[in-house]
């Protein structure tokens, strides 16, 4: 796949570099930004199963 994508992208290596970089950052973005606040939720990462009482000695 990445193979691909490097054949497809225009210019010499550092171009290519550059346009890879920016897209990995783009993408990185696009994820903060949107799915993963939309996915959130839908997460079961807040179902805590221990109970509050008692120490932890």
């Amino acid at each position: 796949m990445y193979g691909w994508i490097w054949r497809h992208l225009p210019g010499n290596v550092w171009v290519k570099a550059l346009i890879s970089l920016v897209l990995a950052v783009a993408i990185v973005f696009v994820l903060f930004q949107w799915v993963f606040p939309w996915a959130e939720p839908l997460l079961p990462f807040n179902d805590v199963t221990v109970n509050g009482g008692g120490s932890a000695g």
